[in-house]
């Protein structure tokens, strides 16, 4: 499908809302070379420059430089977040939602139906973050709710789509070209299920284990 063409108005109206091209572009739904051809096309009337050369902001003014590294690198005050001064399409969401839960912003518990327990191989909980306004651009706190997926499933809408669904239920014959993953378990995740009763333990050879002070006994 060839993409529509972007009138002036359009532009000006994303270029003002957002602080750069590529972020114009993004606000539009288009690509960032499509955005461009109509920016160098159409002329500013305050400056005869193009909207192009107006607004291509190669410097990043305004825009938050966050850093991967949260050693050395930069992170924002939670608040700056929560309250709005700080967009939060700078950042993974499961990060944020860590954050928040780390902070004792956010429990990690349903608030619906109060469901918080935890999956014994790597300790999560089973939530998706509902934002009520439906803008998940909108973090503040009264906006935010944890839903366990049945929740979120029976009042919001579905949690998986009807290709993930299908991924779930075919058995892996039916599937060409993917192969059933191989788990591997870590020394922690073994300890838990062990503990539970859901794997056995296996013997240590003598000398391997300096703190399990009871023998084994050879039966």
């Amino acid at each position: 499908m060839k993409p529509k063409p972007i009138s002036k108005t359009q532009c000006l109206v994303a270029l003002k809302k957002t602080k750069s091209i590529k972020a114009a572009s993004r606000y539009l739904g288009c690509s960032y070379q499509h955005l461009r051809k109509y920016t160098m096309l159409y002329i500013d009337e305050d400056t005869g420059k193009t909207l192009h050369e107006v607004y291509k902001n190669q410097a990043g003014k305004g825009i938050p430089k966050y850093l991967k590294n949260r050693k050395n690198g930069k992170e924002p005050n939670l608040m700056d977040i929560i309250e709005g001064r700080v967009p939060p399409t700078s950042f993974h969401t499961d990060k944020l939602k860590l954050r928040l839960f780390e902070e004792g912003y956010l429990h990690e518990t349903c608030y619906n139906c109060g469901f918080s327990e935890r999956r014994v191989s790597d300790y999560k909980v089973p939530l998706l973050i509902h934002f009520k306004d439906e803008n998940k651009n909108n973090w503040k706190l009264d906006n935010l709710e944890m839903m366990c997926y049945n929740c979120y499933f029976l009042y919001i809408k579905d949690v998986f789509e009807a290709k993930q669904i299908q991924m779930i239920e075919t058995p892996t014959t039916q599937l060409n070209g993917v192969k059933e993953v191989d788990w591997e378990l870590d020394d922690y995740q073994q300890k838990r299920l062990e503990e539970l009763g859901l794997m056995k333990k296996e013997k240590p050879k003598h000398g391997e284990d300096p703190y399990d002070f009871v023998s084994w006994q050879n039966k």
